[in-house]
């Protein structure tokens, strides 16, 4: 900086401000102390800048499948990035000792917070990291034995919209393929759908099927709900994946059976018929996730707040099959 100081004809101090972002230098001058900058090949030193500010700029994201299309994480990115903070991003796999690994990882390099799409059954290990200051958000679902600020979706309402959707169209039999009820959403989503058919009068045995996205599972699961003297007419799937997998399964036979579900995903639209899906608001969570994030930062003392963003409806044809 000494150097860039001594091109650009100015004040050490004026440089530090530049190369800071202080807007309160003129466009003239900051415009010069850049020249000088790209003249002489002079990169900030990041490691000093974090031992004088404490803050590294960096924010971990613990996931379930980072090898997968993931809108979420994607905007979680997009928004940082617009921000000057960096992700540095992990997979979980749906395995509560990998995710605790990912995350102590990334406490163990100081970023200034984590932001979880939890997996394990007890979170409290964070708490020591939490009383140091870290800020964490979960999204997707709660993370559980702490008190973390938090982004979900209208996981009930999305179900109701679903129900709601196949009903108008005429549909009286409608069955459940989900996810796992160990998991948050799995068993939010699950619980929503039992309550739908309940308010309908319809019986609930054979109709509500969770479990592991699995191809055995779900093709068992979609011969149960197409088998007997009243199979279901239409289906509701609780995520993208147990979404892909019932279109896996049914084959030739897609369309045959009125379709929505939980989750949008590439190339629902490209289907004949395109994939009517309940949608989160993956970019307004993302957004939401780093907007909380940075609340925690700057007054780590305040309440820790819960966000509940809105589903939408999406039609294009799978939904609105008739009986």
């Amino acid at each position: 900086m000494v150097d860039v100081a001594r091109e650009a004809g100015v004040a050490l101090r004026t440089v530090s401000r530049v190369v800071n972002g202080d807007a309160t230098v003129g466009d003239k001058l900051a415009e010069r102390i850049r020249q000088a900058i790209d003249r002489l090949g002079y990169q900030p030193d990041e490691r000093a800048r974090q031992l004088r500010s404490g803050r590294t700029g960096t924010i971990g994201a613990a996931v379930r499948h980072i090898a997968d299309a993931h809108p979420v994480l994607r905007a979680v990115d997009e928004t940082a990035r617009g921000l000057g903070l960096t992700v540095v991003a992990m997979s979980t796999e749906d395995d509560p000792v990998r995710e605790r690994e990912a995350v102590m990882s990334m406490c163990r390099r100081r970023m200034d917070g984590i932001i979880i799409e939890p997996i394990a059954d007890g979170h409290q290990y964070l708490q020591p990291e939490i009383d140091s200051g870290l800020a964490v958000v979960a999204f997707d679902r709660p993370a559980t034995g702490v008190s973390v600020d938090t982004v979900l979706s209208d996981n009930r309402g999305g179900i109701e919209l679903a129900f709601g959707h196949l009903a108008a169209q005429g549909h009286r039999r409608i069955g459940y393929i989900g996810d796992d009820e160990r998991i948050h959403t799995g068993q939010q989503r699950a619980a929503a759908f039992r309550d739908c058919l309940r308010r309908t009068g319809v019986a609930l045995d054979g109709m509500v099927h969770p479990g592991p996205i699995e191809p055995g599972r779900i093709g068992a699961a979609l011969d149960a709900l197409r088998a007997g003297p009243e199979p279901a007419t239409a289906i509701v799937t609780g995520n993208h994946m147990s979404t892909i997998e019932v279109i896996r399964a049914l084959g030739p036979d897609f369309g045959s059976t009125a379709l929505v579900g939980f989750d949008d995903f590439g190339l629902a639209d490209l289907l004949r018929p395109g994939v009517t899906v309940v949608a989160q608001g993956d970019r307004e969570i993302g957004r939401t996730a780093i907007e909380l994030f940075r609340e925690r930062l700057a007054e780590p003392a305040r309440p820790v707040r819960t966000v509940i963003v809105a589903t939408t409806l999406i039609t294009r044809g799978s939904g609105e099959i008739a009986p």
